[in-house]
């Protein structure tokens, strides 16, 4: 389900006009279908009109005239600034994202499968409207450019220039401009190579007869990337044991598990780096962006995110297997109060796994739930959550989908417990959730916004204090520990601390400035958390790092040194002979 953002079109008559112009173009169809395509207000276009060109047998019922590109807009991932005119004979697609938003991640590889089946004809324009401040810098928008494995080139509309101009209202949205420069189609929601392809199949072979396509390769050329090879790349979580001695690291970017001890003595990787759903032993089992981890005895389940997929690591036997999901992401709401064989059940994005008993718990991101897993294998069904994307406490399950009444969270993304409950670091929403595992009970909110009336999902902060005051910006992480709750503040660049009995939240370190040094503690969009024998561990996902907190010295941080750890091969590509690791960003004149 798209994100809405809480704002109105800028006018109401350009709208209806422009979808009526388009109603025939094809968009919105499909699994997502309650969304609708192309919304462009006055400032984008010059009216619904065919041009100069007979058009009268054109695939798409009316075109709508773009307007240039706004001047002084920051551009990443390319050497110079794009103008549409440029791009005269190319199919443009439009990607309205922002990097937080779980289905703007699913569009992407979507998008990556149609630029290698249109390498010539169609260019691909990131449009990076940001929701939370943090994503505003086009510093971090680089970064996630590189997390996400991005090629196309991405203009920061960080004042929400592009957005409103076109109309839109939700994150994802695509447009498609035609050779010519004419907007032609459009969808909100996310969208599957399938239904892109099907546009683009119609669109080629009219344009190209009519001799308006131009297939000769365009050259644009993104800017060097200059960051230098890591030992880590984007680690997304961490999971720690005390018993054992032992961490374990999601390195996220380089599709593996680096296991250490608490000091980190590099014990182990598990995978071979490379991207792949194989399973087998430790050098050739393959993952792609695993994030979340959780153990019992000598059992490492791993949520294997982007293949939607659960993993079985036996640290004794070295293997790694698939205990749950088809490989492929689900597109539908799964049936409410019912469970199934966890290898026919195809997943949605886990992003957090929590072990209670008998059962595995999973933050399911992609439909906005918790769901559990019985650990033998026998079954897996939804736990909590309407799938509505929501800060909303109540009871854990209704009897049909998106009914109300009932909890609903956004982009669940931490998982810690203390046995009674099951807390949940609510991204989406920036809040903390406390989920019963008595499933008699209901769902709580400890710091976040379920009480607002509207604009939950909008409501973002760094404030400490009373739960009712304080305030958090997409929290990603969240570890139960000695009596408190420790979170991974991610936007905030902050490590806090949340006293579970009275809902008072601190600082423990961070000075909210994005870094990397120890003294004063900074951090840069740290997204896990985890703590053993007084320490908290934390995965500083953007300094491609493990950093330490020492909770009875004062709160010291250090960063955790790994030696003999070095990246996978093939590695990133080469730095440059200045090896900077600035941002790959350019502005318009």
């Amino acid at each position: 389900m798209a994100t809405q953002f809480p704002t109105r079109p800028v006018a109401l008559f350009p709208f209806l006009f422009a979808r009526r112009c388009l109603a025939a173009a094809g968009g919105g169809r499909g699994p997502w279908r309650r969304v609708m395509l192309i919304v462009v207000v006055v400032a984008a276009v010059a009216g619904c009109t065919s041009g100069a060109e007979d058009m009268s047998d054109s695939p798409f019922a009316q075109r709508l005239k773009v307007a240039p590109f706004p001047e002084g807009l920051e551009w990443v991932n390319t050497a110079a600034p794009l103008q549409l005119s440029q791009l005269r004979g190319k199919f443009v697609l439009l990607d309205f994202w922002t990097y937080c938003c779980i289905n703007c991640m699913h569009v992407l590889p979507e998008l990556k499968k149609l630029e290698q089946a249109y390498p010539a004809g169609l260019v691909v324009i990131g449009v990076h409207s940001a929701k939370f401040d943090t994503e505003k810098d086009s510093q971090n928008i680089a970064d996630a450019v590189r997390r996400y494995n991005i090629e196309h080139a991405v203009v920061n509309d960080s004042e929400l220039i592009l957005w409103r101009r076109f109309g839109v209202r939700s994150w994802p949205t695509l447009l498609l401009i035609d050779p010519q420069g004419y907007a032609v189609w459009g969808h909100s929601g996310e969208a599957t190579f399938q239904q892109l392809d099907a546009v683009l199949k119609k669109a080629v072979p009219y344009y190209r007869k009519k001799g308006l396509l131009n297939e000769q390769p365009l050259l644009l050329a993104p800017k060097a990337d200059r960051t230098t090879p890591t030992p880590l790349r984007f680690p997304g979580k961490v999971l720690a044991d005390e018993p054992s001695n032992r961490l374990f690291i999601a390195d996220s970017n380089h599709n593996r598990i680096v296991v250490t001890r608490l000091d980190g003595a590099l014990l182990a990787t598990i995978g071979a780096g490379t991207l792949g759903r194989a399973d087998g032993d430790f050098a050739t089992a393959q993952f792609q962006q695993p994030q979340g981890m959780a153990l019992r005895d000598e059992v490492l389940y791993v949520a294997d995110t982007e293949n939607h997929l659960l993993r079985r690591v036996d640290l004794v036997a070295k293997t790694v297997t698939t205990v749950a999901g088809t490989g492929q992401q689900s597109r539908t709401a799964p049936p409410l109060g019912r469970s199934a064989r966890p290898l026919a059940t195809a997943l949605n994005s886990p992003w957090a796994l929590w072990i209670d008993r008998d059962d595995l718990y999973i933050a399911m991101a992609g439909p906005h739930q918790i769901w559990k897993m019985r650990r033998d294998g026998s079954r897996i069904g939804v736990y909590a959550g309407n799938g509505r994307e929501d800060i909303v406490d109540g009871p854990l399950l209704p009897r049909r989908a998106y009914q109300s009444g009932y909890a609903s969270f956004a982009q669940p993304s931490g998982l810690a417990g203390d046995g009674t409950w099951l807390y949940v670091a609510d991204s989406e929403g920036s809040s903390l959730r406390a989920v019963p595992l008595d499933p008699r009970g209901q769902v709580k909110t400890l710091v976040g916004t379920s009480q607002l009336p509207a604009a939950r999902l909008f409501t973002f902060g760094d404030v400490d204090g009373p739960a009712g005051r304080a305030r958090l910006q997409h929290p990603l992480g969240v570890v139960y520990y000695d009596g408190m709750l420790y979170v991974a503040d991610t936007y905030n660049n902050k490590i806090k601390a949340l006293d579970p009995t009275d809902g008072t939240v601190r600082t423990v370190a961070g000075t909210g400035k994005p870094g990397r040094d120890d003294n004063p503690a900074t951090f840069d969009e740290p997204a896990g958390i985890t703590a053993a024998a007084g320490r908290l561990f934390v995965a500083d996902t953007n300094n491609h790092l493990i950093r330490v907190i020492d909770l009875s010295r004062d709160n010291k941080v250090s960063t955790l040194s790994t030696p003999g750890l070095a990246p996978p091969d093939p590695q990133d590509p080469p730095p440059s002979e200045d090896g900077a690791a600035d941002a790959d960003r350019v502005s318009a004149p």
